[in-house]
């Protein structure tokens, strides 16, 4: 199989890069390294520093012709689409297009995207499932819920298969303080430099983490299952920052400060998917529990913090 990542040098796609070399498929990144780190390419992937909005990233597609493109490039800062729409969008909607056009005259046999929880916004129920009307309330998530739209359309008018797998708040090694599950990520980066934590709000708003890992294999299944499908790539379970905080302290074993500040705008209440359709349609449920993956997140910072200082 001959893949494409794009923001394969990033977060989840350099972990998702990662089990495609391990598969034994033929691994393209694109990223054009404006977040992504090139040391996070695995070994066996060739990077290509290009920018999924330009038309030289379009012409390479088409000249590679990829049997499975893996659309992980985005511009993930919900605070930064608040105040920047413009660049949210060029970024999110044009990029997808472009990659998308690029797909359609490849011929590529898949595409899978990475959408998101944020195209629901606040909902007042208790479990977010697929069907549940879409209204997000930034436009991070807007653009995400723009770029379905987008690649529903591509299939209808030139038949490109492709699955959606809209994530809960992902989470795990190499990953940045931006992003939706990126308050993990802040809490063990301030706890690493021994800073205390800051929690927005009232530390009650919940989330549904899924870590990294359990991500990537629900991408490896899609490239086979889940066609014209949107796919929720969740845990099922609520939980509170303040939680969250309780799960880092034990972790960390020592006592931590919290800081509360006001919440922001565009960050949502509470969120909770349902992930019985992944399991019915890709045959996949998530294996990492919040504490195991926690822990491997927190030793896996505590090492670059000692690589660093080392």
């Amino acid at each position: 199989m001959k893949a494409i990542v794009t923001g394969g040098a990033g977060f989840i796609g350099s972990h998702l890069a990662e089990a495609l070399v391990s598969e034994g498929a033929e691994v393209h990144v694109i990223d054009n390294l404006v977040t992504g780190n090139p040391e996070y390419v695995p070994p066996g992937a060739a990077l290509h520093k290009l920018d999924i909005r330009q038309e030289e990233t379009k012409e390479f597609i088409m000249s590679l012709q990829p049997d499975v493109v893996f659309h992980q490039a985005a511009q993930v800062d919900v605070q930064r689409s608040v105040r920047q729409p413009d660049y949210d969008a060029g970024v999110n909607i044009a990029g997808t297009v472009n990659i998308l056009e690029a797909c359609r005259l490849a011929s590529v046999n898949k595409f899978i995207f990475a959408s998101s929880c944020a195209v629901y916004g606040d909902q007042p129920v208790d479990m977010i499932r697929e069907e549940t009307r879409q209204q997000p309330i930034s436009y991070y998530g807007l653009s995400k819920l723009t770029c379905e739209w987008y690649i529903e359309l591509f299939h209808q008018l030139y038949g490109l298969s492709y699955t959606i797998l809209r994530y809960a708040n992902v989470y795990g090694p190499r990953q940045t303080a931006k992003g939706e599950g990126g308050v993990v990520a802040i809490f063990l980066q301030r706890l690493a430099s021994g800073q205390p934590v800051t929690v927005f709000g009232d530390g009650e708003q919940t989330r549904d983490f899924v870590y990294v890992k359990d991500v990537v294999s629900a991408n490896m299944a899609a490239v086979r299952k889940g066609d014209q499908q949107t796919i929720q790539v969740s845990t099922g379970i609520p939980t509170s920052i303040n939680k969250l905080v309780e799960m880092v302290r034990g972790i960390h074993g020592e006592d931590i400060e919290v800081r509360y500040e006001p919440e922001r705008p565009g960050d949502i209440r509470n969120s909770c998917l349902a992930n019985d359709k992944a399991a019915r349609e890709l045959s996949w449920k998530p294996k990492y529990s919040l504490h195991d993956g926690l822990l491997e997140s927190y030793l896996s910072v505590k090492s670059v913090a000692a690589n660093n200082i080392g």
